[in-house]
C-alpha cells in the first residue's frame, strides 16, 4: 500500500519535529529547526505529486529511517543553555535621608527651663517697703543641699574655717582663720591648704602672732610663695599684725568695722571671719561663686558681689546666711563650674528650675541608601541595600546663656566693613 507507507513517513517525520519544538532551545536553535523542517516538509510534498504522476507498478522510494535522527543530533550539538550569555540587568537606586538624633539619649520629655523670676519690691499700703523672694527659691534651696550632700567639694575638707590648727589656743586659732582668708583670695583651697599647713608645720615658735612679727617679710614670702599675689600679701599680713598688736591687744576685731579697716580685708573676708572666728552671723559673705551662681539661676542682676550680698540679705533668712557661702562654693567647685558647668549631672536642669541651664546639642546625620536590583531571565530578582553614613554635622539647639563675665555688658556687635575705594 503505497498510501500508508507515505502517511507513515510522514507521521514519523512531523513526530520528529514536534519533538524538537518542544526541548528548551535558544533562539538561534529554533531558528534553525523550523528552517529544517521547513525544507524536509517541502522535500516530502513534491515526492507524494511525483509519486500520483507515475505508473501504478512503480514503488516508492522510502526515506531513510535515519535522516530524522541525523537532524536531531544536528540540532542538539547546536543547542546551548537558556540563559547562559543574557546579559545581568542592573538597577541603581539611591536617596538621601536626614535623620536627627540627640547627642544624648532622650529618656523622658524634660520639663521646660524655668523663667527668670528675680526678688520684687512690693510698696504697701503703710509706705513700707517688702521684698518677694524669688519663686521657687526653697526648692532650688533644698535640691542643692542634696547635690551637695552627695558630692564631696574641696572646701569641704581644706576650707579656711577647717584650716585652723586645734590643738592651738582660742586666740591663735582665730589669727590663724584670718590668715587662711587672706591667703584664699584669688587662690585655690588646696593651695591654701598646703600654704597653711607649712606654716603650722615649720614657723619657728608656731604658727601664731608672735611668730609672724618676729619673721622677716623674705622669710614669710617663702612660706605664702605658691599663693596668688603672694608679694602683696606678705605686706598686708605684717602689716596685720602690727594692727592687731598695736590697737586690738593682739587680737582680732569682732565687729565687721575693725575688721574691714584691716588692709587687705572686704566685707566678704569680714563677714565669713566674724562667722568662722567668733560664730556671729551679721552678713553674707559674697565671693565670686555666690555673685555668679545666683546671677545664673536669675534671683537678681547684679554687677558687683556687694550688690549682691545686699539683695540677698534682703530676702534670705538670716539663719541661711552663713550656710549659703560654704553650700555655693562647694556647689561651684563641683557641678556648677565657671567654665564647663555640668547641667546634665545637675538636679535643677532636670525639673526646669535654673533658667541658665545649657540645652543639649543635636546632630545631623546624611545618611545614603544604595539599592542594588538584579533580575534574571527566570524573573526572579535579587536585592543588595547599602547604607552609607555621609556627613556628621552639630546643630546648636538654643544659644548658651550668657555667664557671669557678661552679665550686665551690652552683647557684642561686629564692626561693619569699610567700603574701599576702587
Amino acid at each position: 500500500m503505497r498510501t500508508s507507507r507515505i502517511s507513515r513517513d510522514t507521521s514519523r517525520i512531523l513526530a520528529a519535529s514536534r519533538t524538537q519544538r518542544t526541548l528548551r532551545q535558544t533562539r538561534s536553535a529554533a531558528n534553525i529547526s523550523n528552517r529544517d523542517t521547513h525544507i524536509e516538509s517541502n522535500g516530502l510534498g513534491e515526492a507524494v505529486k511525483n509519486n500520483e504522476n507515475e505508473d501504478t507498478g512503480s514503488e516508492l522510494s522510502s526515506v531513510p529511517a535515519d535522516s530524522g535522527s541525523d537532524g536531531e543530533a544536528g540540532t542538539a550539538n547546536r543547542k546551548r543553555k537558556r540563559g547562559q550569555d543574557t546579559p545581568v540587568v542592573v538597577k541603581l537606586e539611591s536617596k538621601e535621608i536626614l535623620v536627627a538624633t540627640i547627642a544624648s539619649p532622650k529618656k523622658e520629655s524634660k520639663p521646660k527651663k524655668a523663667r527668670r523670676m528675680p526678688a520684687k519690691k512690693i510698696k504697701a499700703l503703710d509706705g513700707s517697703v517688702k521684698v518677694e523672694p524669688p519663686s521657687h527659691w526653697e526648692e532650688i534651696y533644698a535640691l542643692t543641699r542634696q547635690m551637695r550632700n552627695e558630692h564631696v567639694a574641696p572646701v569641704d575638707t581644706m576650707g579656711c574655717e577647717s584650716l585652723a590648727d586645734r590643738t592651738r589656743s582660742p586666740r591663735d586659732q582665730r589669727f590663724q582663720t584670718l590668715v587662711a582668708l587672706m591667703l584664699s583670695s584669688q587662690t585655690k583651697d588646696t593651695v591654701t591648704a598646703v600654704a597653711m599647713r607649712g606654716m603650722q608645720e615649720k614657723m619657728p615658735g608656731g604658727f601664731n602672732l608672735e611668730s609672724v612679727l618676729a619673721l622677716e617679710p623674705p622669710a614669710l614670702n617663702a612660706f605664702i610663695n605658691k599663693v596668688g599675689f603672694h608679694n602683696l600679701k606678705t605686706k598686708y599680713i605684717k602689716q596685720t599684725a602690727e594692727i592687731l598688736r598695736d590697737k586690738w591687744n593682739s587680737e582680732i576685731p569682732d565687729t565687721i568695722e575693725g575688721l574691714t579697716s584691716l588692709p587687705g580685708v572686704g566685707p566678704k573676708m569680714g563677714y565669713l571671719t566674724l562667722s568662722a572666728a567668733w560664730g556671729r552671723d551679721e552678713g553674707i559673705g559674697v565671693d565670686v561663686h555666690v555673685h555668679r551662681i545666683t546671677n545664673l539661676w536669675g534671683w537678681h542682676k547684679t554687677q558687683q558681689p556687694e550688690q549682691t550680698r545686699a539683695a540677698l540679705e534682703s530676702w534670705l533668712p538670716k539663719d541661711k546666711w552663713h550656710d549659703i557661702n560654704n553650700l555655693l562654693v562647694g556647689f561651684g567647685q563641683t557641678i556648677c563650674l565657671p567654665v564647663g558647668r555640668k547641667c546634665g549631672d545637675c538636679k535643677l536642669a532636670d525639673r526646669g528650675l535654673c533658667p541658665s541651664s545649657v540645652v543639649a546639642k543635636s546632630k545631623k546625620i546624611k545618611k545614603e541608601e544604595a539599592v542594588v536590583k538584579i533580575e534574571a531571565p527566570s524573573g526572579e530578582s535579587i536585592v543588595q541595600e547599602n547604607s552609607i553614613f555621609a556627613e556628621v554635622s552639630e546643630v546648636k539647639a538654643e544659644d548658651a546663656t550668657l555667664d557671669i563675665e557678661d552679665i550686665g555688658m551690652e552683647p557684642r556687635k561686629r564692626a561693619p566693613r569699610k567700603a574701599t575705594k576702587s
